[in-house]
């Protein structure tokens, strides 16, 4: 193994993130998603036949056809421009001044290291500079950026970055308290710890602020 390669699986194991952008080529959509579901369906074929599988027998010989589409549909379809929901905003018109949160919205991802799951809950919150915008599409941005290979701390800014451009405002802020299946059930194999991460904008950098949100977040509001 050489050294960049030893580098690479250290960075991988310790879940350290490479920017906010997800790293993409330039060609990355330049097939159709039949295509390819059909070039990761004859991956995954050539996996499971590598790991010893019978491919013939009837309860795995439909697998990589369902892992193809899973990955291209589902669970990495936030890779695609095309499925980003509509972050349509309203004028504030009854001038709602103070803290909005979402919180506990559902968080299910991939770890880019070991294509393991992450889930976990998401909260979020604005202060709205003049602009308001629907409680769905906040759960739809965070859906959206969460389906995709990801890395939690990248995921957190995403949220925050998009809805900071959709409320032309700064004062947008995100935690996520998230399990990690590469390091629950492989690895170190530590089943109860979890991973929180945050981004403050704006407003929510002040002490006062950032207090109140985290307050909120940590009320207890099942019904």
């Amino acid at each position: 193994m050489t050294h960049n390669e030893e580098y690479r699986d250290e960075i991988g194991d310790d879940h350290i993130g490479s920017g906010a952008e997800t790293p993409l080529r330039a060609d990355a959509f330049d097939l159709a998603d039949d295509e390819k579901i059909n070039l990761i369906k004859k991956d995954v074929e050539s996996i499971l036949r590598t790991l010893g599988m019978d491919l013939t027998d009837d309860s795995i010989k439909g697998t990589p056809n369902r892992v193809a589409k899973m990955f291209v549909k589902e669970i990495f379809g936030g890779l695609n421009p095309a499925k980003k929901p509509g972050s349509s905003t309203f004028e504030n018109k009854y001038k709602y001044g103070e803290m909005l949160v979402e919180k506990n919205i559902t968080v299910y991802s991939t770890c880019e290291h070991h294509l393991l799951p992450i889930v976990g809950r998401a909260h979020v919150a604005y202060i709205s500079n003049g602009s308001v915008i629907g409680l769905s599409k906040m759960n739809r941005i965070v859906d959206f950026y969460a389906k995709r290979p990801q890395v939690q701390e990248r995921l957190t800014m995403q949220i925050v970055q998009e809805l900071q451009k959709a409320l032309n405002t700064l004062d947008v802020a995100c935690v996520i308290d998230a399990k990690h299946l590469c390091v629950n059930s492989r690895g170190i194999r530590d089943i109860e710890s979890s991973t929180v991460t945050s981004e403050f904008g704006g407003k929510f950098k002040e002490e006062a602020v950032r207090r109140e949100f985290l307050d909120y977040i940590k009320l207890d509001t099942q019904f």
